[in-house]
């Protein structure tokens, strides 16, 4: 993986790929995203390595728990700015993926700032 950016994505993309499957394993995220195979192979043992997965003897990808703290953190900021996008008056898709590219780039103090605004 070249930047934390493709680590918080293949986190993200196994927390969604688990809300909607029983089973996670890598051909599922190569489909899900559109990788290679072996760019995918890679990022899974790296995120092995630093404790965000576990895979089983099956190819089964589990989330650690301070993967899936991860995981779930960086899928909260994507909901977050997702909404406020729409609510400026983006469509679905436009904030979406403005969502996924900003999700990775704002501080978490910025992002507790963000969401303490939006709560008045």
């Amino acid at each position: 993986m070249k930047t934390h950016e493709s680590e918080e994505m293949y986190l993200e993309t196994i927390l969604l790929l688990r809300m909607r499957k029983a089973s996670v394993r890598s051909v599922d995220v190569v489909e899900e995203l559109g990788y290679a195979k072996s760019s995918v192979s890679r990022a899974m043992g790296l995120l092995v390595q630093k404790g965000y997965i576990l895979i089983d003897g099956n190819g089964d990808i589990t989330l650690t728990e301070e993967g899936q703290k991860k995981a779930e953190d960086i899928y909260e900021k994507h909901r977050v700015f997702t909404d406020v996008f729409m609510r400026m008056g983006a469509d679905e898709k436009l904030a979406e993926e403005n969502a996924c590219r900003v999700e990775h780039v704002v501080s978490d103090e910025l992002f507790e700032i963000l969401k303490k605004y939006l709560e008045k």
